[in-house]
């Protein structure tokens, strides 16, 4: 499956107008461009023009700038498209107040008051014109993954698996890791287009829909590091990642390499990494509490001695979004309660416990899915330490 079939949005819609109905508020309201997205298949760039979704019991209507109108109109689960020339002259927040009364919306349930600062917009508030409470069901509603978005980031992980392997092939001494990255994303990105045609019809940016990068030696040492501009020596770690996107979704794919033979502190790391993620991915089930699962590599950490070199929990949420709720992390259940504290079916998480020492870090992540019955395991690159060795 490359696409989401209609009927997940029909649901999706449907469920949010029931919470409404449960109300006394007139109509729902979005501002965030991911949750206008789930709700209606409509994908955009949040920049400085704001879009803002309207939902009531009988109608979704959508306020775009100018420059969108056409790729929204005809959309099956929007019954309306406005718009507004853009910003700041075409005012959208007054452009939305006028959308909410035609509506006969006086009062509304909205994710923000307002839209989001991006890229220098300054607005008034929603509530200036309605009154307005804040709600929060689009980002509750993506914890759990449904089937086919579940089939889509399984997809994604197919040829994330791929994009991962053409990196591994050309990663060698004295290439940089900058050409090594692209040249895998174009490879990765070529043999999917050409393998799903027309069934890919969605977002095609001039970067592909594959991306695949590295980041090396004392790089690696940040979780977040940069790729630098140092071409790669034999001895070097490396902590690459690979994703494809597919209909909005994605899995995570990251490893730890090494360039030749790694040697015997490097390899002692490397396997004190791989079994916390063992550890993490064994302890992750249905109904186990969400924090247990951090706490579990933690305490591994600690019986090993180098809680010291961790710099971060074990994971997080993934679909839509790169990062999602909930997270895997030891104070989960101080932020949540009772259902939301535990691991459901349709979670999907990244695993990915780090240990960073001064010089290098250590890192694999991978994408598992929660099942009534236990986990799915996504991705499938080897993570063995001969599977991660560049041999050249």
């Amino acid at each position: 499956m490359v696409t989401l079939p209609e009927s997940e949005f029909e649901g999706r819609l449907a469920a949010v107008r029931d919470r409404l109905a449960a109300t006394d508020a007139d109509a729902a309201v979005w501002f965030d461009a991911t949750s206008v997205e789930y709700l209606t298949g409509f994908a955009h760039v949040q920049t400085e023009r704001p879009v803002v979704l309207a939902v009531t019991a009988e109608r979704s209507e959508l306020l775009v700038p100018r420059l969108e109108v056409e790729r929204c109109t005809g959309n099956p689960r929007i019954d309306r498209v406005r718009s507004y020339f853009d910003y700041p002259g075409g005012r959208p927040v007054e452009s939305a107040a006028e959308m909410l009364a035609d509506l006969d919306a006086a009062s509304v349930l909205a994710d923000a008051d307002g839209a989001p600062g991006t890229m220098g917009y300054e607005g008034p508030p929603l509530s200036a014109f309605v009154d307005v409470e804040i709600q929060g069901w689009v980002s509750r509603m993506r914890w759990a993954k449904s089937d086919s978005e579940v089939d889509l980031i399984r997809e994604s992980a197919r040829w994330a698996n791929l994009g991962h392997r053409y990196l591994a092939d050309y990663a060698e001494p004295e290439a940089h890791p900058a050409t090594v990255s692209q040249r895998a994303s174009t490879d990765a990105s070529r043999a999917m287009l050409d393998a799903l045609g027309d069934r890919y019809a969605k977002r095609v940016r001039g970067d592909g829909p594959v991306t695949v990068g590295l980041i090396s030696a004392d790089e690696t040492a940040l979780p977040h590091g940069h790729t630098p501009n140092r071409r790669l020596r034999e001895g070097d770690v490396l902590i690459t990642g690979a994703t494809a996107t597919v209909d909005g979704y994605r899995a995570e794919l990251e490893r730890t390499m090494f360039v030749g033979e790694p040697d015997d502190e490097q390899a002692h790391y490397f396997e004190l990494m791989c079994e916390a993620q063992e550890i993490a991915i064994d302890a992750l089930a249905p109904g186990v509490e969400i924090a247990a699962v951090d706490r579990a590599v933690w305490d591994y950490f600690e019986e090993q001695g180098v809680t010291d070199l961790a710099r971060h929990h074990v994971g997080h949420n993934i679909g839509l979004g790169a990062h999602e709720p909930p997270y895997l992390d030891r104070g989960w259940t101080d932020h949540v309660e009772g259902a939301d504290a535990v691991v459901r079916p349709g979670h999907v998480y990244t695993i990915e416990p780090g240990l960073y020492t001064d010089d290098e870090g250590y890192r694999h992540s991978d994408t598992v899915a929660v099942t009534d019955g236990g986990t799915d395991v996504l991705t499938y690159y080897p993570r063995d330490l001969d599977g991660n060795v560049v041999r050249y």
